[in-house]
Protein backbone atom coordinates (compact mmCIF):
# COMPACT_ATOMS: atom_id res chain seq x y z
CA UNK A 1 0.00 0.00 0.00
CA UNK A 2 1.24 3.53 -0.52
CA UNK A 3 0.34 6.75 1.60
CA UNK A 4 1.33 10.66 0.87
CA UNK A 5 1.69 13.14 4.45
CA UNK A 6 -1.32 15.13 5.16
CA UNK A 7 -0.25 19.42 5.75
CA UNK A 8 0.77 18.50 9.39
CA UNK A 9 3.37 15.39 8.22
CA UNK A 10 0.84 12.72 8.94
CA UNK A 11 -0.61 9.62 6.88
CA UNK A 12 -3.72 7.36 7.47
CA UNK A 13 -3.46 4.08 8.69
CA UNK A 14 -1.56 1.13 6.84
CA UNK A 15 -3.23 -1.67 8.22
CA UNK A 16 -7.22 -1.35 10.29
CA UNK A 17 -8.03 -3.22 13.17
CA UNK A 18 -8.14 -6.70 12.56
CA UNK A 19 -6.13 -6.01 9.43
CA UNK A 20 -2.83 -6.65 11.37
CA UNK A 21 -1.08 -10.38 11.66
CA UNK A 22 1.68 -11.17 13.81
CA UNK A 23 4.88 -10.94 11.79
CA UNK A 24 8.00 -8.28 10.57
CA UNK A 25 6.86 -5.57 8.55
CA UNK A 26 8.56 -3.07 6.34
CA UNK A 27 7.90 0.83 5.54
CA UNK A 28 9.69 2.81 3.23
CA UNK A 29 9.57 6.32 3.31
CA UNK A 30 10.99 8.16 -0.12
CA UNK A 31 12.45 11.05 1.75
CA UNK A 32 14.23 12.84 -0.80
CA UNK A 33 11.16 13.25 -2.91
CA UNK A 34 10.01 15.13 0.20
CA UNK A 35 13.32 17.16 0.38
CA UNK A 36 13.00 17.87 -3.28
CA UNK A 37 9.69 19.01 -2.92
CA UNK A 38 11.04 21.40 0.16
CA UNK A 39 13.89 22.98 -2.61
CA UNK A 40 16.33 20.99 -0.35
CA UNK A 41 18.78 18.30 -0.99
CA UNK A 42 18.82 15.29 1.08
CA UNK A 43 21.47 13.07 2.32
CA UNK A 44 19.43 10.18 2.65
CA UNK A 45 17.26 8.91 -0.77
CA UNK A 46 14.68 7.04 1.65
CA UNK A 47 14.21 5.42 4.90
CA UNK A 48 13.16 1.51 5.82
CA UNK A 49 11.92 0.72 8.97
CA UNK A 50 11.95 -2.46 9.87
CA UNK A 51 9.67 -3.99 12.73
CA UNK A 52 7.74 -7.08 14.33
CA UNK A 53 4.68 -6.80 15.46
CA UNK A 54 3.89 -9.48 18.10
CA UNK A 55 0.24 -8.66 19.37
CA UNK A 56 -2.07 -7.49 16.29
CA UNK A 57 -4.50 -5.98 19.00
CA UNK A 58 -2.11 -3.37 20.36
CA UNK A 59 -2.18 -0.28 18.84
CA UNK A 60 1.17 0.87 16.66
CA UNK A 61 2.58 4.31 16.07
CA UNK A 62 5.51 4.70 14.36
CA UNK A 63 7.52 8.08 13.62
CA UNK A 64 9.69 9.33 11.80
CA UNK A 65 11.64 12.75 12.20
CA UNK A 66 13.53 13.38 9.91
CA UNK A 67 16.00 16.44 8.20
CA UNK A 68 17.88 16.58 4.97
CA UNK A 69 20.85 14.46 6.83
CA UNK A 70 19.41 13.19 9.73
CA UNK A 71 16.57 10.79 10.77
CA UNK A 72 15.21 9.18 14.09
CA UNK A 73 11.83 6.76 14.60
CA UNK A 74 10.91 5.22 17.45
CA UNK A 75 7.87 3.23 18.82
CA UNK A 76 5.09 6.12 19.98
CA UNK A 77 1.72 5.16 21.57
Amino acid sequence: AGRRTDDNGRCGPFLFPGQAEPGTYKLRFETAAYWQGQGQASFYPFVEVVFTITDPAQKLHLPLLISPFSYTTYRGS
